[in-house]
């Protein structure tokens, strides 16, 4: 049976005829084919410039300097040499103190993350003067590596004011600079004091973002410290500490150049070689480009490969946790 419409009255008052049929709704107008693809488009439009800056900056020079290593020095510039000048690298034994080196921040990475973490963590716990605390140790991030270098070579001196407050416990004066054995444990420390404060911003930012009632739990379950820590905080700030750990490794392999100089000069006996003072003196001092280009290329894969490690490291650990 047909449903009809009732009659609707007309302004004069009669009844309007009806048609037996509901009237259907109108269908809503199609989007504008036009407007769909510049919405389509634009987020590539606005992400362009930032493409091609990296492109240009980065990865051309990158391929470039790739290309360059294969190549020759001196009488022998432009011309292919193949992987000579890799073999010559693995031939020195400045670089291969450097790679040593690299194993030896590698070991010792754990110890600067787990600094600027752990001062969070207290800040975050607002540990009597920690808004105090927080601009303290953001401090000398905003030095500069030469300015700091200085310092502590000041510092660190073997007649220094550290082996003097040494000598005045009874400990004998350590040549912390100028021993092979000690110079590159030194340079490092001062690299972490002197770069954790930009770690532990991030940690705080990571903090923000940690679900409070967590640790109210915890706190109210009596958990101590180590296990609030272990069981709590390090599972929640998984992916902060995988950023972490990379951007400290980046920071060590690609940013010490101005202590090095400053400090030890590479020295004493080249035991504090890393590969970017490498690399500058081979460009700079000994005038062979394409060997400086092989040392970098090189670089990188060594923190391509020491990066993709730490994720699967600690993703593989975050796991576990969950």
């Amino acid at each position: 049976m047909t449903d009809v419409a009732p009659p609707s009255l007309s302004p004069s008052g009669l009844a309007a005829p009806t048609t037996g049929v509901r009237p259907q709704a109108t269908a809503p107008p199609r989007r504008n084919r036009v407007g769909s693809r510049a919405e389509r488009l634009a987020p590539l439009v606005l992400v362009a410039p930032a493409v091609l800056v990296i492109v240009v900056l980065r990865l051309w020079p990158l391929l470039l300097g790739i290309n360059f290593s294969f190549t020759g020095d001196g009488d022998r510039n432009g011309t292919a040499v193949g992987l000579d000048n890799y073999l010559t690298l693995l031939d020195d034994p400045l670089f291969r103190t450097a790679l040593g080196n690299v194993g030896l921040l590698v070991l010792l990475l754990p110890v600067a993350v787990a600094i600027p973490g752990l001062l969070a963590t207290f800040i975050h716990l607002k540990v009597p003067g920690h808004r105090l605390y927080r601009g303290v140790y953001f401090f000398p991030a905003v030095l500069s590596p030469v300015i700091v270098g200085a310092i502590f070579t000041l510092l660190l001196a073997y007649d220094g004011p550290l082996n003097s407050l040494l000598g005045g416990l009874g400990i004998g004066p350590v040549d912390w600079l100028g021993d092979p054995d000690v110079a590159i444990f030194a340079v490092v420390g001062v690299h972490v004091w002197a770069t954790f404060g930009m770690a532990l911003v991030v940690f705080l930012a990571g903090f923000a973002t940690l679900d409070s009632s967590l640790l109210d739990a915890a706190k109210v379950d009596g958990a101590s410290l180590p296990q609030t820590i272990r069981h709590v905080i390090v599972p929640g700030l998984s992916r902060t500490i995988q950023f972490v750990f990379i951007t400290t490794m980046i920071g060590m392999l690609t940013s010490m150049f101005g202590l090095l100089f400053v400090m030890t000069s590479g020295g004493p006996e080249g035991s504090t070689y890393l590969p970017e003072y490498y690399i500058w003196t081979q460009q700079g001092q000994m005038n062979r480009p394409a060997l400086a280009s092989a040392a970098s290329t090189a670089l990188f894969l060594i923190m391509l490969v020491v990066g993709l490690a730490q994720i699967a490291v600690l993703r593989r650990a975050a796991g576990k946790e969950d």
